[in-house]
Formats: C-alpha cells, sequence, structure tokens
C-alpha cells in the first residue's frame, strides 16, 4: 500500500441494512439459491486497500451490478474504483474474486470486472482479473495476497 493517497477525499455512502436472518422449518430437500443480496453480503466490508472504509461505504460494489446464475453456475461482479485513474483497482478486483473463491462452493464460475467506463485502464484491468494464469500468479506473490487478506480480514 502507498503512502500516498489517490483519492484523499472519497465520497461516502450510507450502508444498507443489514439482512434479517429468518429461521423457518426449512426444508433440506429444497435448494437455497444464491442471489445478487447474498453475493452483495459476501463481498460488502472488504477493506478498500488505501482507506479505512468498505468497499460498500466507497460504492466501489453495489447490490444491483451483481448478476448471478444459478442454473448456469455464474457470478458475474462489477465494481467501480471511486476515481477513473485508480491504481489499486487490480487490487480490489483480486479482493473480490478471492472472497467470492473461498465463500462460495466450488461449481460457481466467479466473473469481476470494472463497471464499464469507470477506469481509465478498464480493459487491462479486466484482462488481468479473467486471466486464471495471472490471477494464480498474483495469489502466489507473498506479499499480494498479505495485502488482499488484509482487505478481506473484516476483524477489526
Amino acid at each position: 500500500m502507498s503512502e500516498i493517497l489517490e483519492n484523499i477525499n472519497p465520497k461516502l455512502y450510507e450502508k444498507l441494512d443489514d439482512r434479517l436472518i429468518t429461521i423457518d422449518d426449512e426444508n433440506e430437500d429444497v435448494v437455497d439459491e444464491f442471489d445478487s443480496r447474498e453475493i452483495f453480503d459476501l463481498i460488502r466490508n472488504i477493506n478498500d486497500p488505501e482507506h479505512p472504509l468498505t468497499l460498500e461505504e466507497l460504492h466501489v460494489v453495489e447490490q444491483s451490478l451483481i448478476k448471478v446464475d444459478n442454473k448456469k453456475n455464474t457470478v458475474m461482479v462489477n465494481f467501480t474504483p471511486t476515481i477513473p485513474h485508480c491504481s489499486m483497482a487490480t487490487i480490489i478486483g483480486l479482493s473480490i474474486r478471492v472472497q467470492l473463491l473461498r465463500a462460495l462452493p466450488s461449481r460457481f464460475k466467479v466473473n469481476v470486472e470494472v463497471s464499464p467506463g469507470t477506469h481509465n485502464a478498464e480493459s487491462a484491468v479486466n484482462k488481468q482479473l479473467a486471466d486464471k494464469e495471472r490471477v494464480a500468479a498474483a495469489l502466489e506473490n507473498s506479499h499480494l495476497i498479505q495485502v488482499i487478506n488484509q482487505c478481506i480480514n473484516t476483524e477489526k
């Protein structure tokens, strides 16, 4: 993490209320499908690599930018960097990807991309995040995985 902040005064947004957990007589035979809110809940508390704020508070992730297809076993997450030249976009994308890979069943194919038109190097960041070999290599880098784990770690 750099010592100089790129976005010194980011705009903050109100967080959504936590989802109410209902405990009914659940039928174990019924498949509980994933939805965009469940995916959002898995990534909303990821910390921004530059600020002591969550991706939800910065509106980097939003429920409306998440698509889940249970039949095709796919999850698509678009995220919006706080500034168009954010150098942390790849770290943010990797943090989202790692969190979902750790939390979701392995049947899901997870795609994470910068929201269209929100970053100067959108295609380069998306290409990196979509390349399995590049992602695997990044996750073998001890410094990089330490930064990602700090972002994902919600215990303060």
